[in-house]
């Protein structure tokens, strides 16, 4: 069978794909769906993939390109003026190039010509890059930049080694058989970008550090990863704001272990930032979609939602009133502050992945240990305030300080829960009686 055949009948076969994929998507529902519509755009793939041969047929008659000169300077750049056309136009290098290929078998393009058409299109897809680019944030700008200088690099490389390209093409043709249509085209688009990576990987790492001073992140930088363009997949932007919530839970985690240390400098300007990137995550996520029929996508919500709920109040509650200052190295709290430092530093590590399976139940545990030991105190502390042991005031601000480090605790705990392992039970909330912020 010939190589045109075998594509036509894989078109074909194509057509049932397509079919199956259209009624998945009708009739079924959540995960089902979506793998119809995957199955669907893949048949299709094939299907244009014969409609682009059948048309390069009719093309080839009327619009010969293998009639341009093929050889020289001017030629190959007229090439790949061609194919950076084509990419703009289609808005993909991959339609580009599979255009490239069914024209060169139908004889409407030469090898050579071919080959700069697959380099042009390489160049060309650095403007999908930029387009795509235009109002998004900073990260995916750096992306975009990147991948433009790495493609226009790979092309001037290609155009630069271009004869040294087409000679092991030819070389491998002779001696190993390769097949002088389509799969040797396809050998030189994967010598030449082999030869980009090859050249970009060994620096890679001052690659992108020349990227970021290039581009510089000016927002909060512990939500620098919430993009409006993940919008159009919920899936996508709730995985990037839980790990925006993440981040922030953790530097909020490592601001209140300070505090509870002693060291209040600079914790204003770290409070600042942990409620910039809130607020901006807040934003981010209500902004989400939502999908009906996916249970997993809405629970994932509902956790999210919890999350923000505990990170607000335990921003709003993170810092100690004077009076909880004042007592807050008393040899009564020292049992309390290291366990909830504890407990943060556990919530942290956790949250960051440096923490085995099951660090959320070990976190809930400290969280009640926090809790009991507030209500053993309590009771103990009014009791010798009316026997003269404390001091009215003093006391009171001891058991408020008792009070806050149980919320810190309770909050830090409630955080982990939904962002570590939100499929947990909620039948763990009775566990704790109340929350200590009401």
């Amino acid at each position: 069978m010939s190589e045109l055949g075998l594509k036509v009948s894989i078109g074909l076969y194509a057509l049932p794909l397509v079919g199956l994929g259209a009624f998945l998507k009708l009739l079924a529902q959540g995960r089902w769906a979506v793998l119809g519509l995957a199955l669907a755009g893949f048949g299709l793939i094939f299907v244009g993939i014969d409609a682009l041969q059948e048309g390069m047929q009719e093309v080839a008659g009327l619009l010969n390109l293998a009639q341009l000169p093929s050889i020289g300077l001017q030629g190959h750049v007229l090439a790949m003026c061609i194919g950076l056309a084509m990419t703009v136009i289609m808005q993909s290098s991959s339609a580009a190039v599979a255009t490239t290929l069914t024209a060169l078998y139908a004889n409407a393009v030469s090898f050579e010509q071919a080959a700069s058409l697959v380099i042009g299109a390489a160049v060309g897809t650095t403007v999908t890059g930029m387009l795509a680019a235009i109002g998004a944030s900073v990260p995916a700008k750096r992306t975009a930049l990147a991948h433009v200088l790495f493609n226009l690099a790979t092309g001037l490389i290609a155009v630069l080694l271009l004869p040294l390209f087409l000679w092991a093409i030819r070389l491998m043709q002779v001696h190993f058989g390769l097949d002088p249509g389509a799969t040797s085209l396809a050998a030189f688009h994967t010598f030449f970008i082999a030869a980009g990576v090859a050249v970009f990987l060994p620096m890679v790492d001052r690659f992108a550090s020349g990227i970021e001073r290039l581009l510089p992140d000016k927002g909060p930088k512990l939500a620098r990863h919430l993009d409006d363009t993940l919008l159009h997949a919920p899936a996508v932007a709730l995985e990037a704001t839980r790990r925006a919530l993440e981040q922030t839970a953790c530097e909020l985690f490592a601001t209140i272990r300070s505090i509870l240390a002693g060291r209040f400098a600079r914790q204003a300007e770290a409070s600042c930032q942990i409620e910039e990137a809130l607020d901006r995550t807040q934003r981010f996520f209500v902004k989400i979609p939502p999908v009906s029929g996916e249970e997993t996508l809405s629970k994932s919500r509902v956790a999210l939602m919890h999350a923000i709920d505990h990170l607000f109040r335990l921003t709003s509650h993170h810092f100690p009133p004077p009076g909880v200052r004042q007592v807050l190295g008393a040899q009564g709290l020292q049992q309390a502050a290291r366990q909830t430092r504890e407990l943060l530093e556990l919530g942290e590590s956790g949250l960051q992945g440096r923490e085995a399976d099951g660090w959320e139940r070990e976190v809930e545990r400290k969280a009640q240990e926090l809790a009991e030991l507030r209500r053993q105190e309590r009771p103990l502390v009014l009791s010798q305030t009316v026997g003269g042991e404390w001091e009215p005031s003093l006391a009171l601000h001891f058991l408020d300080a008792m009070r806050w480090l149980d919320r810190l605790g309770y909050h830090a705990w409630r955080i982990c829960h939904y962002l570590g392992d939100e499929d947990r039970s909620e039948a763990a909330l009775n566990k704790v009686q109340g929350d200590p912020g009401q």
